[in-house]
């Protein structure tokens, strides 16, 4: 038992991975006295919460106890490790007497994801180990998402930053003709809010992703701000022959930062209108649901496909590209609600069909007493 305890004892001092530079400078004197401390009910107590996957096992391989999270995740099965390549590696460990270590893709299973783990053996004396497994999963995914970020910023800005270096080669070439110059700078300022738009929606993804709204929240009144959203909307709604409404119910009032709640909202009501033909009907409203407030933008519009609906919260994402890029869309509006409404505790949801329309709700949780005003 001294093996297992003297394992044990550097995970809970060293508190999960970063324990076993403690575990592994531990005195045989303090050892000793864990070994009379610890016994394997307390060892499976110990391990369990733990949000590492980790695994004491035998000199016979047999899993002596585990955390909850190494058997979601498939790294324990039973009373034995899981994958063959952890047993490949824990024979490793033992026949080179140090720490093996490899990167280990796992399928999801019945109730869990796939994950990526950073799997560490460390053999102990008479055969024993101790198994630890870091899931990678959301440092990988934030990996790829920031590349793909980079990815479409670099793309969609080539776009429009393209578009105006031939304009203005155009509007040179042609000044001896003013109308042409004229109709070269018309699109040659569309290029450029357009641009514009674009890098202020990016810096704003951006600053919502580095700033937590709550730290310093207020009450916001949800009908003076959908108020503010659906005015930011009216003369493009006007412009496009389409009908908005609004209907909120007073008293309503969240917690968060104002501005951010009228941007996502605003963005929501400008999609509605730029995915609506004339002769539409965009509705904005709220309402109590229980400790929530719930507001609505629903439309008559073209509709979302299912397919489109699963992804219309991704960076850049369009359902119809070339709509977007007439109506002025950077592809940005729905990724920054997300990310608003998450970052203030709340969820977005999204019903649509082809050809009857769409609708958008925002849940938020209602003010409570003792949030400042």
């Amino acid at each position: 038992m001294t093996p297992l305890a003297s394992a044990i004892l550097g995970l809970v001092v060293g508190a999960g991975l970063g324990a076993l530079a403690v575990w592994l400078g531990v005195r045989r004197s303090t050892v000793r006295v864990a070994s009379q401390l610890i016994g394997r009910q307390q060892l499976i107590e110990i391990l369990a919460p733990l949000r590492a996957a980790v695994a004491v096992v035998t000199d016979a391989d047999v899993v002596l106890a585990a955390s909850t999270f190494a058997k979601a995740c498939g790294l324990v099965r039973g009373s034995t490790l899981g994958p063959s390549e952890v047993l490949d590696l824990l024979a490793r460990a033992r026949r080179e007497g140090g720490i093996a270590e490899r990167e280990l893709h796992l399928p999801a299973g019945p109730a869990s994801p796939a994950v990526v783990l950073a799997v560490k053996v460390v053999p102990v004396s008479n055969g024993a180990a101790v198994v630890i497994g870091e899931d990678r999963s959301a440092d990988l995914r934030f990996s790829e998402t920031r590349r793909d970020f980079v990815a479409n910023v670099t793309h969609e800005l080539k776009t429009p930053i393209g578009a105006i270096s031939l304009l203005s080669e155009a509007a040179d070439a042609a000044a001896d003709d003013p109308d042409a110059v004229h109709a070269f700078l018309a699109k040659l300022s569309r290029e450029t809010a357009r641009l514009n738009e674009l890098v202020s929606q990016i810096i704003a993804l951006s600053r919502l992703q580095a700033e937590d709204p709550l730290l310093a929240a207020r009450t916001v009144d949800v009908a003076a701000l959908l108020e503010a959203s659906v005015g930011h909307c009216r003369q493009l709604a006007e412009a496009g022959g389409i009908s908005l409404s609004l209907a909120a119910q007073p008293g309503l009032a969240v917690i968060g930062d104002a501005d951010e709640l009228e941007t996502a909202v605003t963005n929501l009501v400008q999609n509605a209108v730029a995915y609506s033909e004339p002769g539409a009907r965009v509705a904005v409203s709220s309402r109590a649901d229980g400790d929530r407030v719930d507001i609505r933008v629903s439309d008559n519009g073209i509709g979302i496909s299912e397919a489109d609906q699963a992804r219309i919260f991704e960076r850049f994402y369009r359902v119809d590209a070339d709509r977007s890029r007439a109506s002025g869309g950077t592809g940005l509006g729905l990724s920054i609600v997300k990310h608003v409404v998450q970052a203030h505790g709340g969820e977005v949801a999204v019903w649509s069909r082809l050809g009857q329309g769409s609708t958008f709700t925002l849940s938020l949780p209602a003010r409570t007493e003792g949030v400042p005003q």
